[in-house]
């Protein structure tokens, strides 16, 4: 099972969290926790590693010897971190961290440090439609994109039809068939020649 998702950049700043079990400490311990981790490995070491110290914070593994993994890779300035526990495999979880940053590429045109901080919305989006519950549900990139895409469309015409200012642009909302700019409608509101 997944029991955390976290992207942070090389200052060890989080810039998603996604906890899937839940937490007996702080979780911005965590993440510094697992930031000292990985963060002093050499490149050339491989990018999984055990780490019992996480047992304070998530629990101990159900009486078992197993350990909490910690799986991660580095594109540029973004860790992209996974906690897993025994059940996952550590090479599919690398292919999965693959999954999700050409998810978040396909979605952002090339993502950077930015776009998760200003679209955290989307970039959760992207990961749900890839994780849910702990598990893996989606790892064809093709149908994540566009069920981000269609999700991204519905969003857009909600807005544009419960926005009384929107050019008309939203399908099948009450004003679609008249293209009135935003002054027009405002000067028919002000002036009482409301159409309806």
């Amino acid at each position: 099972m997944i029991h955390a998702v976290f992207i942070f950049n090389t200052s060890g700043i989080p810039r998603l969290t996604k906890f899937y079990t839940p937490l007996h400490q702080s979780s911005q311990t965590l993440i510094q926790k697992i930031f000292s981790l990985i963060s002093i490995r050499p490149a050339g070491l491989c990018n999984f590693l055990d780490a019992p110290e996480l047992e304070a914070f998530l629990g101990p593994k159900d009486g078992s010897d197993e350990r909490w993994r910690v799986v991660y890779r580095n594109y540029a300035t973004l860790y992209f971190v996974f906690v897993v526990d025994g059940a996952e495999s550590e090479l599919g979880i690398l292919d999965l961290i693959q999954v999700f940053v050409e998810g978040l590429d396909r979605h952002f045109e090339n993502v950077c440090e930015l776009d998760l901080v200003f679209h955290f919305d989307e970039a959760h989006h992207i990961l749900a439609e890839i994780i849910q519950g702990g598990l893996v549900l989606e790892t064809n990139g093709d149908e994540i994109s566009n069920s981000v895409k269609l999700a991204s469309k519905a969003r857009r015409n909600s807005f544009a039809s419960a926005n009384p200012l929107s050019l008309g642009s939203g399908a099948g909302g009450p004003r679609s068939g008249s293209l009135q700019t935003p002054l027009g409608w405002l000067t028919d509101r002000l002036a009482g020649v409301a159409t309806r």
